[in-house]
């Protein structure tokens, strides 16, 4: 029994001292769990003074002023009266209040002509869509918040109810992001328009689901366009009927071949590396499989980074990084044993595919705004589970195609929610 003791009480200490080590040292360092995470004040580097103050300024405009003062000396208990502003400051509340404007028509008779005389609903400037009870604030608060938000309906029910004391149905609300698709039918129309005259467009789909059914969202994007189609479908004639057969610019997407049928395509570069770089942790131990995506990468980077303003010279780069790619991807292409035969296959498919972005300064060598384009649907589906008829397809298409846009360019989108609305400010 002591043996057995003693040879537990040897372990222990061969593992203490392995803990040791491990941890700092013979002489036993500091305990690895409460190591300094940054260097000590002394060692840290002299902060840059700044030359202004980044502190929120105060607001120009005031709503409401309350003065505090102390009414009796704490000390003796007499009455305080008079003083001086000893210091300010401001408080921001937003307040979601129910405000009900009832409009009175006045008739009126012309003196002369002996006429009477109303004025109509569009001249008064109601703030309201057509003959809705509610107004375009209202109206452009349930789209933002159901779009840009991401909120359930129900939820935006509650929450006028709650916040504002508005009681709404959830029909309602359905009618109210109506409205505003209606409202902004010309405005999508010219979006459309503009992305079948843009020089480059990147496209991507994903999954989303209409009444239970499998189908598919389609992108289609430029910096400061989004369009958004629903299709059951996800064949190449998607693309076709959105850009038009006529299409004469560059459409940047990845490997799948929905696009061929378009003209110029740019094939998105982070997708053929994301698959490289999978296929050298697979095989780390081949050193040739980790040196040829290292190959490739750098290939890519040195592409990404070339620039001239000639445009003869953007050609030739381009015919030379064409050629280093087929040179790197023709001795694995027919070796059935190489970890790369399949993506030495898909570079000298797509060679043409893979510089365009060289020669054409106005084409991105990824699909990086697509991918970021389409995450909000993504989220929004994930939340809801997609829509459950074809008009609430087409309407939730339409509101993220001009609230994406919005955004895009950098305008309020609640504000230009309300414009469209309401094209003419009401007084």
């Amino acid at each position: 029994m002591m043996a057995k003791v003693e040879a537990q009480d040897a372990r222990i200490a061969e593992l203490e001292e392995e803990n040791r080590r491990l941890r700092g040292g013979k002489g036993g360092g500091t305990p690895l769990a409460i190591k300094a995470s940054r260097p000590r004040k002394e060692e840290q580097k002299a902060r840059t003074p700044r030359d202004r103050g980044y502190g929120r300024p105060r607001e120009a405009q005031v709503d409401e002023r309350r003065e505090h003062a102390v009414e009796q000396c704490p000390e003796c208990g007499r009455k305080l009266e008079g003083g001086w502003a000893h210091g300010c400051r401001q408080v921001i509340e937003v307040v979601l209040q129910k405000r009900v404007v009832e409009h009175v028509f006045i008739a009126r008779r012309c003196g002369v002509c002996r006429k009477r005389w109303i004025p109509t609903a569009a001249e008064s400037g109601l703030g309201v869509q057509g003959k809705r009870r509610f107004g375009a604030s209202v109206q452009a608060l349930a789209a933002w918040l159901h779009i840009q938000g991401r909120t359930p309906l129900e939820t935006i029910r509650k929450l006028l109810w709650e916040g504002c004391e508005l009681a709404i149905s959830r029909g309602e609300v359905l009618n109210l992001l109506e409205g505003v698709k209606q409202a902004g039918e010309t405005e999508l129309e010219g979006l459309l328009q503009q992305l079948r005259l843009a020089p480059a467009v990147c496209a991507d789909e994903t999954g989303w689901r209409e009444d239970g059914q499998n189908g598919y969202l389609w992108g289609f994007f430029t910096p400061e366009l989004r369009y958004y189609e629903f299709r059951d479908t996800r064949s190449g004639q998607v693309p076709v009927d959105v850009l038009g057969e006529e299409y004469a610019g560059t459409v940047i997407c990845d490997f799948y071949a929905a696009y061929n049928r378009m003209g110029v395509l740019q094939r998105c570069w982070p997708h053929l590396l994301r698959d490289a770089k999978e296929l050298a942790e697979i095989n780390a131990d081949r050193p040739e499989v980790v040196a040829w995506e290292q190959a490739l990468r750098d290939l890519y980077r040195e592409a990404k980074d070339f620039s001239s303003p000639r445009l003869r010279h953007r050609r030739a780069a381009r015919r030379t990084f064409e050629a280093r790619a087929a040179a790197l991807a023709r001795p694995y292409a027919e070796d059935p044993e190489a970890p790369q035969r399949v993506l030495s296959h898909r570079i000298l498919k797509h060679l043409h595919e893979l510089f365009v972005f060289v020669e054409d300064l106005t084409v991105p060598g990824d699909n990086n705004l697509a991918e970021r384009s389409l995450r909000p649907a993504v989220i929004a589906r994930k939340i809801s589970g997609g829509t459950r008829s074809t008009e609430g397809s087409k309407r939730r298409m339409g509101l993220m195609s001009l609230f994406g846009t919005w955004s895009a360019q950098g305008r309020p989108a609640l504000k230009s929610c309300r414009e469209l609305l309401l094209p003419t400010p009401a007084p």
